[in-house]
């Protein structure tokens, strides 16, 4: 297989569309044409993870998190960035990224780190705007049934945890077809009314080309009539940050040795809080303070992320329990979830877990 399949493969699960804007996602280094048949899964890649993938003689190297994500202006081995650049072309081994569109899928980075810290009804703490769309179309009513079935399968219609979502109403729809055109019904040069159904359903705007192809593909008339528009409403299956609820209460004591257990971390950091017991948890894995507000406007008692500032620990105080955990530990999950996503996609592809620990914080 090429590098474009494994490509292909991420994006039908974790969408690369997702990427947040300022991400650098996707392939990082190798040509989407080249062949691959050993990966190496990462969180980082550094030079002594690029060595194991050279030592175990794999192809690719699939990382969390970018190898090259501000841009480099050299390649002269002066950096740990540069080093593995160059290791990677010398050795012909393709590197891929797959950050902030993992961590933002509905179940992505968060979901997982929720469920392994025993959390249950997860939900998207800060589901993303303006990522929805509206599709319309027209169809003899005999047909819609197909039409429809097409673009559900494409990835069309879904609500929440409902799916095959869409509305019709049956009207009158007329044309007049051209001198050089085969209408499905009618005839050339005579003006026709068509007993049709107006389908609408609602789909992620990555999906367009997909949905419409599969409409048009599947619709009977010559010229296929259909209008797509923009939503503002908010699409609950893509988000930063996971909101959930413990099976039962715990004092706030009980839920910080849980944390810490759960993620392996020898010591958190975190505010001081009013709240006696813990129910409702935030979360988002790495650097997701920036996530404050939407945790305290969802009314969780505790809010466990990474890399939280001095002073947003100010900010929570007496309002929820604020937990560093650390950046490595809330996302170290990551490479088991990325390894779920490819081998499900890719059966019969060799693919190995990284076993270089590239956590750069020691705790003392």
């Amino acid at each position: 297989m090429i590098l474009n399949d494994l490509i292909r493969a991420i994006d039908a699960e974790a969408p690369f569309a997702l990427q947040e804007s300022y991400d650098n996602s996707g392939i990082q280094v190798g040509s989407p044409q080249q062949e691959i048949k050993r990966g190496l899964v990462c969180l980082d890649v550094t030079p002594e993870v690029m060595a194991e993938a050279v030592r175990k003689k794999c192809d690719v190297v699939i990382s969390h998190h970018p190898l090259i994500f501000k841009g480099l202006t050299r390649l002269a081995g002066e950096t740990p960035a540069e080093q593995v650049v160059i290791e990677a072309i010398r050795h012909g081994i393709a590197v891929v990224a797959v950050h902030t569109n993992l961590d933002n899928i509905r179940l992505g980075v968060n979901h997982l780190l929720g469920t392994r810290l025993g959390l249950q009804n997860l939900r998207v703490l800060q589901p993303v705007k303006s990522m929805l769309m509206k599709l319309v179309t027209f169809c003899p009513k005999d047909h819609a049934g197909k039409v429809r079935a097409a673009m559900f399968r494409a990835g069309a219609g879904h609500i929440g945890d409902y799916d095959c979502c869409s509305f019709g109403v049956e009207g009158k729809g007329s044309f007049r077809a051209g001198d050089d055109t085969s209408p499905f019904v009618g005839k050339v040069g005579e003006l026709h009314y068509e007993a049709e159904e107006r389908i609408e359903t609602i789909l992620p705007v990555y999906l367009k080309h997909a949905v419409v192809a599969a409409m048009k593909d599947s619709h009977p008339y010559e010229e296929v009539a259909y209008d797509l528009y923009p939503l503002d409403n908010e699409f609950d299956q893509a988000g930063a940050g996971m909101l959930g609820d413990l099976p039962e209460a715990m004092q706030t004591e009980a839920f910080l040795q849980m944390v810490k257990e759960t993620l392996g971390t020898t010591c958190l950091k975190h505010s001081r809080t009013g709240h006696q017991m813990i129910r409702s948890v935030a979360l988002c894995g790495g650097s997701g303070a920036f996530l404050l507000p939407a945790a305290l406007q969802s009314g969780a008692q505790a809010f466990v992320t990474g890399d939280v500032k001095y002073h947003q620990f100010f900010d929570a105080t007496g309002k929820v329990l604020l937990v560093d955990a650390g950046h490595f530990e809330t996302e170290q999950f990551a490479r088991e979830l990325l390894h779920d996503i490819v081998k499900k996609k890719m059966i019969n592809f060799a693919l190995l877990v990284s076993e270089v620990d590239t956590n750069p914080v020691v705790y003392y």
